[in-house]
């Protein structure tokens, strides 16, 4: 039975571990959430008592990872155990198994990655003046497609692009990323026996980060609860008040309703004591709840005296040496590179910003979501075994590039290839035996990839599939890095730079606020906050959405917290940007800027 000191977790972490009833348990920011499910799942592993799979389903294949070595580190068998995101979940125990009894899947399928996505959308609207692939973002729910863009003027050409989008992909047998979640529902839906059967698979199914789950997703994971009929019990985690993908779908499912969704008993827990802020950075951001939430102040730095300000008069001539500055006093106060944070709305800011900070701290390295040189497709064969080939070999990184290694093996597997005389450590020997003196990224992992493919006697002129989908890649990577470097990051496209992907965070991160969620930095500074960027103008719920974001933004500090609204940044004929009303709205003694 796997057991643990009262030192790792508190009562209520304790609690929530050991429940024996369905939990869904709503965690405040800085609260353990992650080390709590980390917790549940090896205990829940340690307590199976037959051969069935306990289920864990993450946000991001990273997440997946990085739980999935902690349980590993604790010395418990993860055998029983699959975790992975709903996508995932979907293509390993819907599509793959259960896809010939779809019509529209029978011939196979492939999926396409976001770059195809976006050069057939953007091909399509072409027809359309004033149409613009990233007015195309739609999902499903249980009724059908549901349109992402706000401007319903435009809903018509919307839907005249994405029937001829449709009607390619099922032409060509392709699925993109929202397809694998609604053929699994639909799967589901028409072949009941399904959940029947994957409810005798699984004991236990594990949502993290439930708030940004869409409804699809909750009708996939509760149909099998239901079909176990008490049998197989659920434990979702996560923040009503960081629901911030709302609209690609995403909502807080209220207990009551995945009580009649699952037809299963579900005790509602909570865990209010925060590790990660001060008191007087929890007092700010909780300035901004949408959903009433006890948040108390316990951590190293709960009476740590903050500087929070926020700088409304700075002028956008001005904001980048601002910047600096904040920055400057931070690593003059002692914080690590690493513990410093910048943020904003819009990624097409932080490209230009970056550029500028990169040349005034020559001395400082910076790191982010969107500085990521290559195509990040996790289900892309090639993107898996790049993952081994720019990782070092070391004794930290052997179980995770392991696990690595056998996903590459599955799929060599998958197709048709012969693996019999192919281990993981030989694949990993093989990886490690590479020695090349390119540095451009991309030529460096083309020559890479025909060596392994050669190393391993695999001519990929006889397997369709591999070829597509290292075109997908190379393609995809290569469209990043120049609108990168376009942006003004030069240097992305080094095989150096590649190699950071994989790495422990390094230097001073640069991100949205969508694409730092789940992190956490000792400052945090953040500009941009201007009326039709937070929230952003196509929000049909504005002032929440506005308050989830400076939540989710307030909630990332430790100890410091810099908010700007510059001036002068203009919106062309009119005029200029405005500070965020919930921002200015709110009633807070700041410090002196």
């Amino acid at each position: 039975m796997f057991v643990w000191s009262a030192s790792e977790l508190n009562a209520e972490q304790a609690a929530a571990v050991e429940e024996d009833s369905s939990v869904l348990l709503v965690a405040c920011p800085g609260s353990g959430k992650t080390r709590t499910l980390t917790y549940k799942i090896a205990y829940e592993l340690s307590r199976r008592t037959d051969k069935r799979f306990v289920v864990a389903i993450t946000y991001t294949h990273r997440a997946a990872d990085e739980i999935q070595d902690r349980i590993e580190d604790m010395g418990v068998d993860t055998s029983g155990l699959w975790i992975g995101t709903i996508h995932s979940f979907c293509l390993e125990w819907i599509l793959k198994p259960y896809g010939i009894y779809h019509p529209d899947l029978v011939r196979g399928y492939r999926i396409i990655d976001r770059h195809d996505r976006e050069q057939m959308l953007t091909r399509l609207c072409t027809s359309h003046r004033g149409l613009k692939y990233s007015d195309c973002d739609y999902y499903f729910d249980k009724s059908g497609c549901r349109l992402g863009c706000t401007d319903v003027r435009k809903h018509d050409a919307i839907n005249a692009v994405l029937r001829g989008y449709f009607g390619e992909l099922r032409a060509n047998d392709q699925l993109d990323f929202e397809l694998i979640l609604w053929y699994a529902h639909a799967l589901m839906r028409d072949e009941v026996d399904i959940a029947k059967l994957l409810s005798n698979v699984f004991s236990y199914m594990l949502v993290d980060e439930y708030q940004d789950t869409k409804q699809i997703q909750y009708e996939v994971v509760t149909a099998i609860i239901r079909a176990g009929g008490g049998r197989t019990r659920a434990f979702v985690v996560g923040d009503p008040n960081q629901s911030i993908f709302g609209s690609l779908g995403g909502y807080p499912i209220p207990a009551a309703d995945f009580r009649a969704q699952t037809g299963i008993t579900v005790r509602e827990m909570a865990l209010s004591r925060n590790y990660r802020s001060s008191k007087r950075i929890i007092s700010h951001f909780s300035n901004f709840s949408v959903h009433a939430t006890l948040i108390k102040g316990v951590g190293a730095n709960a009476n740590f005296p903050s500087k929070i300000s926020y700088n409304q008069q700075v002028h956008m001539d001005d904001l980048h040496s601002e910047l600096v500055r904040l920055i400057q006093v931070s690593l003059d106060d002692g914080y690590a590179a690493e513990e410093i944070c910048v943020l904003a709305p819009w990624w097409v800011h932080l490209a230009a910003t970056t550029r500028k900070l990169v040349a005034r701290l020559p001395d400082q390295q910076f790191d982010g979501p969107g500085l990521v040189p290559f195509t990040n497709d996790p289900d892309n064969f090639w993107f898996k075994l790049s993952k081994i080939l720019l990782t070092q070999a070391s004794p930290r990184m052997l179980v995770r590039r392991m696990r690595w290694a056998n996903e590459v093996i599955g799929d060599l597997r998958s197709q048709g290839i012969d693996t019999s005389d192919l281990t993981h450590r030989r694949l990993l020997r093989e990886c490690n035996a590479i020695s090349l003196s390119e540095t451009d990224g991309l030529l460096y992992l083309e020559q890479a990839f025909m060596q392994i493919m050669a190393r391993l006697g695999i001519n990929l002129a006889s397997h369709t599939s591999l070829a597509e989908h290292l075109d997908a890649f190379f393609a995809s990577s290569k469209a990043r890095i120049d609108r990168l470097q376009r942006e003004g990051a030069s240097y992305v496209n080094t095989v150096e730079f590649f190699r950071k992907v994989f790495r422990e965070r390094s230097g001073i991160t640069v991100s949205t606020i969508h694409g730092v969620k789940g992190a956490e930095f000792d400052v945090v500074i953040a500009f941009g906050l201007l009326q039709g960027m937070i929230p952003h103008f196509s929000d049909a719920d504005g002032d929440e959405s506005a308050r989830k974001l400076l939540y989710v933004l307030g909630s990332r500090a430790r100890r410091h917290l810099y908010l700007i609204s510059e001036t002068g940044r203009s919106r062309g004929n009119w005029g200029d940007w405005a500070p965020t009303e919930a921002l200015t709205a709110c009633a807070f003694p700041y410090d002196p800027c």
